[in-house]
């Protein structure tokens, strides 16, 4: 091999080392690849001579001038030189002569390219063409040869992490789901035995309601017949402030069955919360569902945030109570702690701003028909439940990523309360969950669920 060939030379191989830590994400910067740049005024006996000397080598990067012409692999080259008479040919001819008579299809990607991508690519090749090498852009606009054996290996290792990754997930779902099976019926259990003394309440306050009146009648009419009271009946009137309780009591008596009422709602409430769904859906009065919801979040509204409804008729909604309810809380908790940061920032800047607009839930339902795909198809109905907010809205960026993290292929491990939810109508019920929002306008989620 001529000296000044040998010195244009650049190392061959570029080792990365042993320690990469490749994950679903990895690109092909992080993988070992070739250098090896020649002018196309050489011979391929030259090359083939370098060949030898680097068996590993797979091709070689053709140059004129320094410009990117094309690529021959190890492959091509070795059919030319097992020709009959292919020694005599084209060894002695010039890179440029025997490109010309083996110029193949390239896959020429950038070194930001995912490997896992990468390997798609190489897949989609013609079958004669898959053994070939890849060519490779970095950033610096240098192009190296990538062996296609190395991207099969370390993308089947990395889909490998992706299946333990998978598994682990799976686990740790089924894990949290037997957590919120339990803790559910904990807390069934403790609001069944809270239930039963406030039914003992409930069902007992109308008596001694009824008792009291009859006994203050009865005062009454021992105060009509005995105009002359004893001292000591007086005293004792005095000690009790009677006048008072008379007033007092029906009061006092209607503030416990309100009390009564407000638990056993609350409590009632916390139970369909934490209703465990069983194999098959059933019929569920929503407007009851999203009552019980706005019931439990009520305390953190603070009285700062007025919740307005827009009820229309609704039959029973066949669905997983449970799960749907699950999807209220997580879409009304986003939207409240929206407003109550948006009503912080007001507040800090009320000078600024010298206007405060008062938080507003607005919650829609109505039954709505859409146009069926197919013409032959029935239109098809549903049950539309929108949940809209006068706050601040989301920026685009914060969109995307809620957006991105709906997609079943995501390959972060967020698992989001928007996410869980959008999992939970779209695959459990067959819906749809969508959402929009403008700056300084709002954001609305809307919930279609199918009428059968």
């Amino acid at each position: 091999m001529r000296e000044e060939f040998s010195s244009q030379i650049s190392p061959p191989f570029l080792s990365l080392g042993s320690d990469r830590d490749l994950g679903l994400d990895s690109t092909l910067q992080e993988l070992p690849m070739y250098n090896f740049s020649v002018e196309i005024s050489h011979t391929g006996m030259e090359v083939a001579s370098f060949l030898e000397k680097y068996p590993l080598l797979p091709g070689v990067i053709l140059v004129e001038q320094g410009q990117f012409i094309g690529m021959i692999s190890r492959r091509r080259l070795l059919e030319f030189l097992i020709r009959p008479f292919g020694q005599e040919l084209f060894v002695q001819q010039s890179l440029a002569v025997l490109y010309s008579y083996a110029r193949t299809p390239i896959l020429l990607v950038a070194d930001t390219t995912s490997i896992l991508t990468t390997m798609q690519l190489s897949l989609k090749r013609s079958p004669e063409l898959l053994a070939e090498p890849i060519v490779v852009q970095t950033e610096s606009g240098a192009y190296k040869l990538l062996d296609v054996q190395e991207v099969n290996i370390i993308s089947w290792q990395i889909r490998g992490i992706d299946n333990l990754i998978r598994y682990e997930r799976s686990q740790a779902q089924m894990i949290q789901n037997d957590k919120m099976a339990n803790l559910g019926r904990l807390v069934d259990g403790v609001a069944h035995e809270i239930l039963d003394p406030v039914g003992f309440i409930w069902g007992n306050i109308i008596y001694v309601s009824n008792y009291s009146q009859d006994l203050l009648k009865l005062i009454a009419a021992y105060d009509r017949e005995l105009p002359s009271v004893p001292p000591a009946i007086n005293q004792i009137k005095e000690e009790i402030e009677f006048d008072f309780l008379e007033q007092d009591l029906s009061r006092s008596l209607a503030s416990i069955r309100t009390g009564a009422e407000r638990l056993k709602k609350l409590v009632t409430s916390l139970q369909n919360f934490c209703h465990i769904d069983e194999l098959y859906p059933k019929p569920v009065d929503l407007h009851a569902c999203i009552d019980s919801i706005i019931l439990l979040i009520n305390s953190r509204l603070q009285g700062e945030i007025e919740i307005v409804k827009y009820y229309g008729q609704l039959p029973p909604v066949y669905c997983f109570m449970g799960q749907l309810n699950q999807v209220l809380m997580n879409i009304l908790s986003e939207v409240v702690d929206t407003l109550l940061n948006d009503a912080v920032r007001q507040q800090l800047h009320l000078e600024e701003t010298k206007t405060v607009q008062k938080p507003r839930i607005e919650i829609t339902t109505q039954v709505i028909s859409q146009e069926a795909s197919n013409p032959d198809a029935p239109d098809s109905r549903w049950v539309l439940i929108r949940i809209a907010d006068n706050g601040s809205g989301m920026s685009e960026e914060l969109q995307q990523q809620i957006t991105e993290s709906f997609s079943f292929d995501t390959k972060n491990g967020k698992n989001t309360s928007l996410a869980l939810s959008y999992r939970i109508i779209t695959v459990r019920h067959g819906g749809k969950l969508s959402f929009d929002s403008q700056i300084d306008i709002g954001t609305k989620f809307e919930i279609l669920l199918p009428l059968v």
